[in-house]
């Protein structure tokens, strides 16, 4: 019994063994193809592999479809803030006045009107004199005149005596020539004060009555302000009229308004917070930190960058009864632009009283994390993700997100992703789809992967 198993294991030995011989014998044939359909992806079977788990491939045409761009990551300073609502609005004092009659008349011709761009000195409004006061004031300064000149020649006459009769008569004119010169004064300083110009006044003095006067632009500061009315602040810069309060042929009255003349150069941008936000922007106050102002423009209109720093000067000490909120302002310097159009001139400003703007305050700042766009980071449940990009290999990074507002995204610098490494500045979403769904994740033919999962072109394609 055990022989003849004995001769049947000799006998499937010795079969084996003719089958590897022959096999051997013929592996000039069949070893090719063995070793074609074991080889590692090529530029024959490149499109039959696939990219590493975690990893997508994206050809060159599906990144210009998605937008992708990548940037170094690098640690930054992130200033946390809270967004408050702004207004361009007047810089109080500065920015507007009114221009008033200086006496009582009519309105008999208007120069300039809203939008006009007027300088300092220009005329805005022809007055016919009406005011009783104003003519009897006209004749006093008249006669002054001429009884001053009276009062010169008796001296002159009374000098050229000797005796002692005429000393006593030269101190008497000599205090007659002093009573009207005062009088001369006081009745000159309120013509000027009037409107008057001094060459006016001096005709007055002359016998040259006044029937109509110009009410001129106010004086930039530096300049001799004769023709305005006393006690008016100068304005300084670029003036425009923004508003006629009369009409030609009006009756008007000392000191009422005739038109509001503006000056946009100089105008402040005003936040309005709650009472619970009050600790947050005293911060800011005390530690001089800059407010970012998102004056949300249109980039056609091609002003440029703001290149001015905001930081708030005036805080409020008061809460508004009705939307219970208080005030802030921060200086603004204005820009423009003039227009010629057949010899009249009109500015356009960039920043407009009433404009609306977003407010940035920076009440906290973070160091050493690196911060993207919002549309950088996926998000699947609880966990974060960016992608880096290594050619046309985007890679699946998980992260930690501290905070996201709704354009940005702050990451913590824990070594998960290191600092200098490209990442994908956009598309962060669509890619996590791509990853899961296992889609773009075939090679593209004539390509290959590296070790370290980059896409390359075959070095023989096209050969």
């Amino acid at each position: 019994m055990w022989l003849r198993r004995l001769l049947r294991l000799v006998a499937l030995s010795a079969g084996f063994a003719g089958i590897g011989a022959g096999a051997y014998a013929s592996r000039a044939h069949w070893l090719p193809l063995l070793e074609k359909n074991a080889s590692p992806p090529s530029a024959e079977s490149g499109e039959e592999s696939s990219a590493p788990a975690g990893k997508v491939i994206v050809n060159e045409q599906a990144q210009l479809n998605l937008g992708l761009t990548a940037k170094v990551l690098s640690a930054t300073t992130y200033w946390k803030t809270i967004q408050v609502p702004g207004m361009v609005v007047d810089r109080p004092g500065l920015s507007d006045r009114g221009v008033v009659a200086p006496a009582a008349g009519v309105v008999s011709r208007v120069h300039h009107f809203p939008g006009d761009s007027v300088r300092s000195g220009d005329p805005l409004f022809t007055l016919k004199l009406m005011s009783e006061t104003l003519h009897q004031t006209q004749s006093d300064l008249f006669k002054t005149t001429q009884d001053i000149k009276l009062a010169q020649a008796e001296r002159s006459r009374l000098a050229a005596l000797t005796d002692t009769v005429a000393g006593v008569e030269i101190i008497k004119v000599d205090q007659q020539i002093t009573r009207l010169q005062i009088a001369h004064k006081a009745t000159r300083l309120e013509l000027l004060n009037r409107g008057f110009t001094p060459r006016l006044v001096d005709g007055v003095a002359e016998g040259t009555f006044v029937n109509e006067i110009t009410v001129p632009t106010p004086l930039a500061a530096g300049e001799l302000a004769v023709s305005s009315p006393a006690g008016t602040p100068a304005l300084q810069g670029i003036l425009e009229v923004q508003e006629l309060k009369v009409d030609p042929g009006q009756q008007v009255q000392a000191g009422q308004t005739l038109c509001f003349i503006a000056n946009h150069q100089k105008l402040a941008v005003e936040g309005r917070a709650f009472r619970d936000e009050t600790p947050l922007l005293e911060k800011s106050v005390r530690e001089r930190w800059p407010v970012d102002v998102d004056f949300q423009e249109d980039a056609a209109a091609e002003w440029g960058d703001v290149k001015q720093a905001f930081r708030i000067r005036t805080l409020s000490n008061t809460i508004d009864q009705v939307n219970r909120t208080f005030a802030f302002l921060m200086p603004l310097e204005n820009e423009s632009r003039a227009i010629d159009d057949e010899g009249r001139t009109q500015t356009l400003w960039r920043f407009r009283p009433g404009q609306k703007c977003r407010l940035l305050v920076r009440v906290e700042r973070i160091d050493n994390v690196f911060v993207l766009p919002a549309d950088a980071v996926a998000r699947e449940g609880a966990d974060a993700f960016i992608f880096s990009q290594n050619v046309n290999t985007f890679e699946r990074r998980p992260v930690r997100v501290l905070l996201q507002s709704r354009d940005q995204v702050v990451l913590a610098n824990d070594g998960s992703v290191p600092p200098g490494t490209f990442v994908v500045q956009s598309g962060a979403t669509q890619l996590n789809r791509m990853v899961k769904a296992g889609g773009s994740s075939a090679v593209p033919k004539g390509y290959h992967i590296h070790a370290d999962g980059s896409l390359h072109k075959n070095e023989d394609e096209g050969k």
